[in-house]
């Protein structure tokens, strides 16, 4: 079985997860605002798995503001929707499109803030189409905002013909992975 990597969590105890590996950087012409880590205006985030769930965590600065050291509602959208799009991309091996994203405000997050943390699952689906749930918290471990992201999720053919190989840890490098539905 293989071994998972320490990482730290807004200042939780530590927390065994395992990072995932980026599908796409090989590919030509990628450049995701949300995931690319050479997109030089980009999020550029990371993903680790923890158990059913998929986490990622960005340090917001002034440069995304909406209102004076107020995180942009757009900003918060695209991060919730870009780490659904990772859930699924892990869960089914596949690639997909958004085809409905719900956020819910609850609290303003500060642009000030070190660190927030977000968290999604795999809530459901019908036929090709899968729901996720965001949670966002900040640094305080406050929940900040939640979406719903519906994906249309595409077969392994197509999902190759958009260069998506497999989404796999660093642990699993390397290893046939099988979907797992």
């Amino acid at each position: 079985m293989a071994s998972a990597h320490l990482y730290e969590i807004q200042g939780l105890p530590h927390i065994f997860m395992k990072k995932l590996i980026n599908p796409y950087l090989e590919k030509e012409g990628y450049n995701c605002f949300g995931c690319s880590p050479t997109n030089p205006i980009g999020l550029h985030l990371e993903f680790w798995e923890d158990g059913e769930d998929i986490v990622a965590t960005w340090s917001p600065n002034v440069n995304y503001d909406g209102w004076v050291e107020t995180l942009h509602g757009g900003i918060i959208s695209t991060l919730i929707d870009e780490i659904a799009n990772w859930v699924l991309s892990r869960r089914l091996q596949a690639a997909g499109v958004t085809t409905k994203l719900e956020v819910k405000f609850r609290r303003p997050v500060s642009t000030r803030d070190p660190q927030i943390t977000l968290r999604g699952r795999m809530t459901g689906n019908v036929r090709n189409y899968y729901t996720v749930h965001v949670t966002l918290h900040d640094s305080q471990g406050r929940l900040c905002d939640e979406g719903d992201v519906t994906y249309c999720m595409f077969d392994q053919e197509r999902s190759r013909e958009m260069g998506f190989t497999a989404c796999r840890t660093e642990e699993e490098n390397g290893e046939q992975l099988t979907v797992n539905s």
